[in-house]
């Protein structure tokens, strides 16, 4: 790796990750819990936070959204179970997922009958687990099709089906239509009883559902968000932070950034940070966004650029190049939140953290 100059960099907070797995895992209890780390841990570092949880023993296995992000995590040295979410495609991913030890979803009769064949041909057998389709509307077979799905595996002799599972479109919005979910849930699940099926690891519930459903905890929970400290009553774990390098003085009637897109209405003192919509700080927070400079709340001015960002540093005597400048994260006692920044975007939480790319290194800290 070459060495890290340029002063951008995303903060990882161990300690808050490991105290949000812990609160995770004693609410869910004496369900497991898989620790979601697709998307490179929602922008957090897949690798490094998959070995606090492995090395500390804080959840059980690990939820991935594709089969390279689970052979990411074997690389790196993880021996932990590995779930892999997605839809898998083409039939070489079931072959590279048998043989690295992960854990596949079955979604389709199709699907099952590629994952039969991928392990006849290694003399491996496979496991797997169920996806049911109960509103979510993404993956997932419906009631008749999972019946069909698990007589087609169970009688291969080729495949372990160790789980069912769900995923609940809006545990933190809709009660009822979640309750709904859960009812042909546990209506699909009497079914594959009457099968015979015994054993399997039922699992329905996200970050909300856990915390607001016990009914939906199940055998298992698969928590992203709140591991992350991006759900009330968490720790966020995630600071991006970068200092100023350079500052100037402009008279009033000075235009900013592309496009004149803002105009100095007095004589200002201006700083230029290096972050921008290249390091995942989008151009949504043009004009709208706060920057903390000196403990105080300084506002972008002008188009967000590629690489840098100029801030409104009038009222920081103290700002010079060299000062830190915090993005998303507390310095004294303000503080600009994933929300706050969700919220200027017109998106969500969980979009703000994954949207920082991965030329921002991650430092973890305690």
């Amino acid at each position: 790796m070459p060495p890290m100059l340029r002063p951008t960099r995303a903060e990882i907070s161990l300690g808050a990750v490991r105290g949000n797995l812990k609160k995770l895992s004693a609410t869910a209890a004496p369900a497991r819990l898989l620790f979601v780390v697709k998307a490179n841990a929602y922008g957090h570092g897949a690798a490094e936070l998959a070995r606090l949880a492995e090395r500390e023993g804080l959840a059980y296995g690990f939820g991935v959204s594709c089969v390279e992000e689970g052979l990411a995590l074997r690389a790196a040295g993880l021996k932990s179970p590995v779930l892999v979410l997605g839809s898998l495609y083409p039939f070489e991913s079931f072959v590279e997922a048998i043989n690295s030890g992960m854990m596949v979803t079955i979604a389709s009769l199709d699907a099952a009958r590629q994952v039969i064949e991928a392990s006849r041909r290694l003399g491996r057998k496979a496991e797997c687990h169920i996806k049911l389709e109960t509103g979510m509307g993404r993956i997932g077979a419906r009631r008749p099709s999972v019946l069909k799905i698990y007589d087609e595996l169970s009688s291969s002799g080729a495949v372990e089906v160790s789980g069912l599972y769900t995923h609940l479109s809006s545990a933190d919005t809709d009660p009822d239509y979640t309750g709904q979910q859960l009812s042909i849930f546990g209506e699909t699940v009497s079914d594959l009883e009457q099968r015979g099926a015994k054993g399997l690891t039922l699992h329905a519930a996200n970050s909300a559902a856990t915390l607001r459903y016990p009914v939906s905890r199940m055998d298992m929970v698969r928590c992203g968000i709140a591991a992350y400290g991006l759900a009330e009553g968490f720790s966020p774990a995630m600071q991006l932070k970068t200092s100023v390098v350079f500052i100037k003085n402009v008279r009033e009637g000075a235009y900013i950034s592309y496009n004149k897109s803002f105009r100095a209405d007095r004589a200002m003192k201006i700083a230029t940070i290096p972050a921008g919509y290249g390091d995942g700080y989008i151009r949504r927070f043009s004009n709208r966004a706060d920057v903390l400079i000196g403990g105080r709340r300084c506002r972008v001015l002008g188009n967000v650029t590629m690489d840098m960002t100029m801030v409104d540093v009038t009222g920081v005597k103290e700002a010079a190049v060299g000062s830190e400048a915090v993005l998303l994260g507390r310095q004294g006692a303000e503080e600009i939140t994933a929300a706050e920044l969700a919220g200027l975007a017109g998106t969500i939480t969980y979009e703000i953290v994954t949207l920082v790319t991965g030329r921002v290194p991650r430092v973890y800290v305690e």
